[in-house]
Protein backbone atom coordinates (compact mmCIF):
# COMPACT_ATOMS: atom_id res chain seq x y z
CA UNK A 1 0.00 0.00 0.00
CA UNK A 2 0.97 3.53 -0.27
CA UNK A 3 1.92 5.86 2.77
CA UNK A 4 0.07 8.34 3.98
CA UNK A 5 2.02 11.48 3.92
CA UNK A 6 1.18 13.81 6.81
CA UNK A 7 0.63 17.79 5.93
CA UNK A 8 4.26 18.10 7.31
CA UNK A 9 6.19 15.41 5.46
CA UNK A 10 8.32 12.86 6.14
CA UNK A 11 11.79 12.97 8.57
CA UNK A 12 14.83 10.62 7.03
CA UNK A 13 17.31 10.86 9.96
CA UNK A 14 20.84 8.55 9.70
CA UNK A 15 23.28 8.42 11.99
CA UNK A 16 25.86 5.96 10.62
CA UNK A 17 29.46 5.59 12.34
CA UNK A 18 32.14 3.06 11.85
CA UNK A 19 30.73 -0.06 13.30
CA UNK A 20 27.05 0.45 12.61
CA UNK A 21 24.58 2.31 10.93
CA UNK A 22 20.50 3.30 12.21
CA UNK A 23 18.55 4.95 9.74
CA UNK A 24 14.55 6.25 10.87
CA UNK A 25 11.73 7.29 9.34
CA UNK A 26 9.34 9.58 11.31
CA UNK A 27 6.27 11.69 10.33
CA UNK A 28 6.54 15.27 11.47
CA UNK A 29 3.86 14.38 14.53
CA UNK A 30 7.31 12.55 15.94
CA UNK A 31 5.54 9.09 15.10
CA UNK A 32 8.42 6.77 14.38
CA UNK A 33 7.65 4.34 11.20
CA UNK A 34 9.94 2.55 11.27
CA UNK A 35 14.12 2.26 12.68
CA UNK A 36 16.45 -0.21 11.35
CA UNK A 37 20.12 -0.92 12.10
CA UNK A 38 22.67 -2.09 10.02
CA UNK A 39 27.19 -2.31 9.55
CA UNK A 40 29.31 0.83 9.60
CA UNK A 41 28.73 3.14 7.01
CA UNK A 42 31.87 5.61 7.17
CA UNK A 43 33.20 6.42 3.95
CA UNK A 44 36.79 6.32 5.25
CA UNK A 45 36.90 2.62 5.15
CA UNK A 46 33.35 1.94 2.80
CA UNK A 47 34.70 3.95 -0.24
CA UNK A 48 31.68 6.95 -0.85
CA UNK A 49 30.00 4.14 -3.11
CA UNK A 50 30.12 1.77 -0.67
CA UNK A 51 28.78 4.39 2.18
CA UNK A 52 26.01 5.31 0.00
CA UNK A 53 25.01 1.63 -0.89
CA UNK A 54 24.74 0.87 2.66
CA UNK A 55 22.66 3.70 3.56
CA UNK A 56 20.28 2.73 0.21
CA UNK A 57 19.75 -0.79 1.74
CA UNK A 58 18.69 0.39 5.05
CA UNK A 59 16.64 2.58 3.04
CA UNK A 60 14.70 0.31 0.92
CA UNK A 61 14.20 -1.86 4.63
CA UNK A 62 12.63 1.30 6.43
CA UNK A 63 10.35 1.89 3.47
CA UNK A 64 9.65 -2.23 3.77
CA UNK A 65 9.48 -2.27 7.33
CA UNK A 66 6.67 0.88 7.72
CA UNK A 67 4.85 -1.18 4.67
CA UNK A 68 4.00 1.47 2.28
CA UNK A 69 5.72 1.70 -1.13
CA UNK A 70 6.67 5.10 -1.67
CA UNK A 71 5.23 6.31 -5.14
CA UNK A 72 6.26 9.48 -5.23
CA UNK A 73 9.55 11.49 -5.21
CA UNK A 74 11.26 12.76 -2.93
CA UNK A 75 10.16 10.35 -0.44
CA UNK A 76 10.92 12.91 2.88
CA UNK A 77 10.55 16.70 3.20
CA UNK A 78 14.05 16.64 5.32
CA UNK A 79 16.81 14.41 5.91
CA UNK A 80 19.23 14.09 7.86
CA UNK A 81 22.07 11.80 6.93
CA UNK A 82 24.81 12.28 9.35
CA UNK A 83 27.17 9.74 8.76
CA UNK A 84 31.80 9.30 10.79
CA UNK A 85 33.75 9.71 7.99
CA UNK A 86 32.18 12.73 6.77
CA UNK A 87 34.42 15.04 8.08
CA UNK A 88 36.12 17.69 5.63
CA UNK A 89 34.03 19.83 3.35
CA UNK A 90 34.90 18.42 0.34
CA UNK A 91 33.95 14.87 1.86
CA UNK A 92 30.45 16.17 2.77
CA UNK A 93 30.16 17.68 -0.60
CA UNK A 94 31.24 14.36 -2.04
CA UNK A 95 28.62 12.40 -0.49
CA UNK A 96 25.53 15.04 -1.38
CA UNK A 97 26.39 14.74 -4.51
CA UNK A 98 26.27 11.17 -4.49
CA UNK A 99 22.99 11.07 -2.47
CA UNK A 100 21.03 14.19 -4.03
CA UNK A 101 20.31 12.53 -7.81
CA UNK A 102 18.51 9.36 -5.69
CA UNK A 103 15.52 11.44 -4.79
CA UNK A 104 15.62 10.73 -0.68
CA UNK A 105 14.41 14.45 0.51
CA UNK A 106 13.33 17.58 -0.92
CA UNK A 107 15.46 19.21 1.98
CA UNK A 108 19.39 17.34 2.68
CA UNK A 109 21.94 17.90 5.17
CA UNK A 110 25.45 15.94 4.96
CA UNK A 111 27.71 15.81 8.28
CA UNK A 112 29.14 13.70 10.67
CA UNK A 113 27.65 12.53 13.42
CA UNK A 114 29.00 14.98 15.68
CA UNK A 115 25.59 17.31 15.36
CA UNK A 116 23.20 13.77 15.88
CA UNK A 117 25.14 13.46 19.52
CA UNK A 118 24.87 17.18 20.48
CA UNK A 119 21.15 17.77 19.78
CA UNK A 120 20.20 14.12 21.37
CA UNK A 121 21.50 15.38 24.22
CA UNK A 122 20.91 19.06 25.06
CA UNK A 123 17.34 20.90 23.43
CA UNK A 124 19.49 24.13 23.91
CA UNK A 125 20.74 24.24 20.30
CA UNK A 126 24.45 25.34 21.43
CA UNK A 127 27.35 23.35 23.38
CA UNK A 128 29.93 20.58 23.35
CA UNK A 129 30.22 17.17 21.96
CA UNK A 130 32.52 14.89 22.23
CA UNK A 131 31.84 11.86 20.47
CA UNK A 132 34.16 8.45 21.16
CA UNK A 133 33.09 5.25 19.14
CA UNK A 134 35.50 3.68 16.45
CA UNK A 135 36.85 7.34 16.38
CA UNK A 136 36.87 10.69 18.67
CA UNK A 137 35.39 14.07 17.66
CA UNK A 138 34.27 17.13 18.54
CA UNK A 139 31.92 19.58 17.89
CA UNK A 140 31.40 23.04 19.72
CA UNK A 141 28.55 25.44 18.49
CA UNK A 142 27.85 28.92 20.30
CA UNK A 143 24.77 31.05 21.50
CA UNK A 144 25.57 33.21 18.65
CA UNK A 145 25.74 30.12 15.44
CA UNK A 146 29.62 30.08 15.66
CA UNK A 147 31.26 26.20 15.21
CA UNK A 148 34.85 24.55 16.01
CA UNK A 149 35.62 21.35 14.34
CA UNK A 150 38.28 19.41 14.16
CA UNK A 151 39.86 17.66 11.01
CA UNK A 152 39.41 14.10 13.03
CA UNK A 153 41.96 11.95 10.92
CA UNK A 154 43.22 9.74 13.90
CA UNK A 155 46.88 10.34 14.26
CA UNK A 156 47.21 12.83 11.42
CA UNK A 157 45.51 15.23 13.31
CA UNK A 158 46.94 14.18 16.33
CA UNK A 159 43.74 12.20 17.69
CA UNK A 160 43.59 9.54 20.14
CA UNK A 161 40.45 7.88 21.88
CA UNK A 162 38.54 5.49 19.58
CA UNK A 163 38.08 1.90 19.47
CA UNK A 164 41.02 1.27 18.03
CA UNK A 165 43.29 3.32 20.04
CA UNK A 166 41.82 1.75 23.34
CA UNK A 167 42.24 -1.85 21.80
CA UNK A 168 45.88 -1.17 20.31
CA UNK A 169 47.09 -0.19 23.74
CA UNK A 170 45.29 -2.84 25.11
CA UNK A 171 47.33 -5.25 22.83
CA UNK A 172 50.57 -3.50 24.16
CA UNK A 173 50.15 -3.39 27.59
CA UNK A 174 48.87 -7.24 27.28
CA UNK A 175 52.45 -7.74 25.63
CA UNK A 176 54.82 -5.92 27.89
CA UNK A 177 53.13 -7.49 31.09
CA UNK A 178 53.84 -10.73 29.34
CA UNK A 179 57.94 -10.21 28.33
CA UNK A 180 58.50 -8.15 31.62
CA UNK A 181 58.77 -4.63 30.22
CA UNK A 182 55.60 -3.05 32.38
CA UNK A 183 53.56 -3.85 34.99
CA UNK A 184 51.47 -7.38 35.51
CA UNK A 185 47.90 -6.75 34.02
CA UNK A 186 44.92 -8.79 33.91
CA UNK A 187 44.95 -7.93 29.96
CA UNK A 188 47.78 -10.22 29.66
CA UNK A 189 45.10 -13.09 29.52
CA UNK A 190 41.61 -11.26 28.72
CA UNK A 191 43.15 -9.62 25.93
CA UNK A 192 44.13 -12.85 23.40
CA UNK A 193 41.11 -14.54 24.99
CA UNK A 194 38.78 -12.47 23.13
CA UNK A 195 40.43 -13.96 20.01
CA UNK A 196 40.88 -17.72 21.45
CA UNK A 197 44.46 -17.37 22.05
CA UNK A 198 46.28 -18.10 24.93
CA UNK A 199 49.30 -15.74 24.93
CA UNK A 200 50.13 -12.19 24.00
CA UNK A 201 52.92 -12.64 21.72
CA UNK A 202 50.40 -15.12 19.29
CA UNK A 203 48.20 -12.05 19.53
CA UNK A 204 50.97 -10.00 17.84
CA UNK A 205 51.49 -12.64 15.63
CA UNK A 206 48.23 -12.83 14.03
CA UNK A 207 47.96 -9.08 13.99
CA UNK A 208 50.88 -9.22 11.86
CA UNK A 209 50.49 -11.18 9.28
CA UNK A 210 47.30 -10.86 8.76
CA UNK A 211 45.35 -13.39 10.37
CA UNK A 212 43.59 -11.23 12.78
CA UNK A 213 42.18 -7.79 10.85
CA UNK A 214 43.88 -4.94 12.41
CA UNK A 215 40.10 -3.60 12.24
CA UNK A 216 38.70 -5.60 14.81
CA UNK A 217 41.41 -4.03 17.66
CA UNK A 218 37.85 -1.94 17.82
CA UNK A 219 36.04 -5.16 19.81
CA UNK A 220 38.52 -4.94 23.12
CA UNK A 221 37.83 -1.53 24.05
CA UNK A 222 35.09 -3.93 26.28
CA UNK A 223 37.83 -5.46 27.69
CA UNK A 224 39.67 -2.76 28.72
CA UNK A 225 36.50 -0.97 30.54
CA UNK A 226 35.46 -4.35 32.31
CA UNK A 227 38.88 -4.33 33.24
CA UNK A 228 39.54 -1.19 34.24
CA UNK A 229 37.67 -0.60 37.75
CA UNK A 230 40.68 -3.32 39.05
CA UNK A 231 43.15 -3.19 36.65
CA UNK A 232 45.77 -0.84 36.98
CA UNK A 233 47.15 -1.00 32.88
CA UNK A 234 43.34 -1.12 32.13
CA UNK A 235 42.59 2.16 34.77
CA UNK A 236 45.71 3.91 32.97
CA UNK A 237 44.00 3.59 29.17
CA UNK A 238 40.59 4.79 30.17
CA UNK A 239 42.41 7.71 31.92
CA UNK A 240 43.79 8.96 28.84
CA UNK A 241 40.61 8.30 26.87
CA UNK A 242 39.00 10.66 29.56
CA UNK A 243 42.10 13.39 29.19
CA UNK A 244 41.65 13.22 25.28
CA UNK A 245 38.11 13.68 25.95
CA UNK A 246 38.52 16.97 28.15
CA UNK A 247 41.33 18.26 26.16
CA UNK A 248 38.75 18.10 22.97
CA UNK A 249 36.26 20.37 25.45
CA UNK A 250 38.26 22.50 26.80
CA UNK A 251 39.59 23.42 23.34
CA UNK A 252 36.58 24.00 21.79
CA UNK A 253 35.42 25.94 24.50
CA UNK A 254 38.77 28.13 24.54
CA UNK A 255 38.05 28.79 21.23
CA UNK A 256 34.50 29.84 20.96
CA UNK A 257 35.44 31.90 24.15
CA UNK A 258 32.72 30.28 26.61
CA UNK A 259 35.00 29.89 29.43
CA UNK A 260 32.50 31.86 30.96
CA UNK A 261 29.57 30.46 29.88
CA UNK A 262 27.39 27.71 30.78
CA UNK A 263 27.84 24.96 28.10
CA UNK A 264 26.01 21.30 27.84
CA UNK A 265 28.85 19.05 27.62
CA UNK A 266 27.33 15.96 26.05
CA UNK A 267 29.64 12.82 25.82
CA UNK A 268 28.52 9.84 23.89
CA UNK A 269 29.99 7.14 20.94
CA UNK A 270 30.05 3.92 22.58
CA UNK A 271 32.83 3.85 24.68
CA UNK A 272 32.17 7.62 26.53
CA UNK A 273 28.61 6.03 27.26
CA UNK A 274 30.11 2.96 28.79
CA UNK A 275 32.57 4.44 31.24
CA UNK A 276 31.74 4.69 34.85
CA UNK A 277 30.68 7.12 36.93
CA UNK A 278 33.93 8.06 38.62
CA UNK A 279 35.11 8.61 35.36
CA UNK A 280 32.62 10.71 34.00
CA UNK A 281 33.35 12.67 37.43
CA UNK A 282 36.74 13.19 36.36
CA UNK A 283 35.92 14.46 33.08
CA UNK A 284 33.70 16.83 34.80
CA UNK A 285 36.42 18.18 36.88
CA UNK A 286 38.57 18.55 34.36
CA UNK A 287 36.35 20.48 32.11
CA UNK A 288 35.21 22.74 35.00
CA UNK A 289 38.59 23.79 35.41
CA UNK A 290 38.04 25.53 31.74
CA UNK A 291 34.35 26.64 32.38
CA UNK A 292 33.38 26.29 36.01
CA UNK A 293 29.93 26.64 34.58
CA UNK A 294 29.75 23.81 32.45
CA UNK A 295 26.85 20.88 32.68
CA UNK A 296 28.63 17.30 31.72
CA UNK A 297 26.16 15.37 30.64
CA UNK A 298 26.45 11.29 29.06
CA UNK A 299 24.04 11.11 26.32
CA UNK A 300 20.46 9.67 27.62
CA UNK A 301 20.18 8.69 23.65
CA UNK A 302 21.57 7.21 20.52
CA UNK A 303 22.78 9.70 18.02
CA UNK A 304 19.58 8.85 15.87
CA UNK A 305 17.45 10.13 17.89
CA UNK A 306 19.45 13.28 17.29
CA UNK A 307 19.33 12.97 13.74
CA UNK A 308 15.68 12.55 14.24
CA UNK A 309 15.18 15.56 16.12
CA UNK A 310 17.33 17.78 13.83
CA UNK A 311 14.95 16.89 11.23
CA UNK A 312 11.53 17.79 13.04
CA UNK A 313 13.45 20.87 13.90
CA UNK A 314 13.51 21.44 10.34
CA UNK A 315 10.01 21.23 9.72
CA UNK A 316 9.72 23.26 12.70
CA UNK A 317 8.14 20.95 14.40
CA UNK A 318 6.33 21.00 17.97
CA UNK A 319 7.52 20.19 21.28
CA UNK A 320 5.46 17.41 21.87
CA UNK A 321 6.26 15.89 18.43
CA UNK A 322 9.90 16.34 19.06
CA UNK A 323 8.87 14.65 22.78
CA UNK A 324 6.96 11.79 20.75
CA UNK A 325 9.81 11.34 18.75
CA UNK A 326 12.86 10.78 21.36
CA UNK A 327 10.13 8.52 23.40
CA UNK A 328 9.22 6.41 20.48
CA UNK A 329 12.89 6.05 19.38
CA UNK A 330 14.11 5.67 22.67
CA UNK A 331 11.87 2.14 22.64
CA UNK A 332 13.10 0.97 19.57
CA UNK A 333 16.68 1.60 19.64
CA UNK A 334 16.05 -1.00 23.46
CA UNK A 335 14.56 -3.64 21.06
CA UNK A 336 17.20 -3.31 18.57
CA UNK A 337 20.04 -4.11 21.07
CA UNK A 338 17.87 -6.56 22.31
CA UNK A 339 17.27 -8.43 19.16
CA UNK A 340 21.26 -7.74 18.86
CA UNK A 341 21.70 -9.49 21.77
CA UNK A 342 19.75 -12.68 21.80
CA UNK A 343 20.57 -13.04 18.07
Amino acid sequence: MTAARTDGGLVLAVDGGNAKTDLALLESSGRLLSLVRGGGSSPHHLGLAGCIEVLQSLLDRAIARAGFTPLDRPLAATAQILVAGADLPEERSALRSGIEPLGWSDRLVVDNDTPALLRAGTDRGWGIAVVCGGGINCLGIAPDGREVRFPSLGQLSGDWGGGADVGLAAVVAAARSADGRGPRTVLESAVPAHFGLREPDELSRALHLGQIPTVRLGELAPVVLSASGEDVAAADIVRRLATEAVAFAGAAIRRLKLTGADPDVILGGRLLRSVSPSVVEAITREVQEVAPAARIVVSPSDPIVGAALLGLDALAATASASSRARAELDSAGAEVRLEQASA
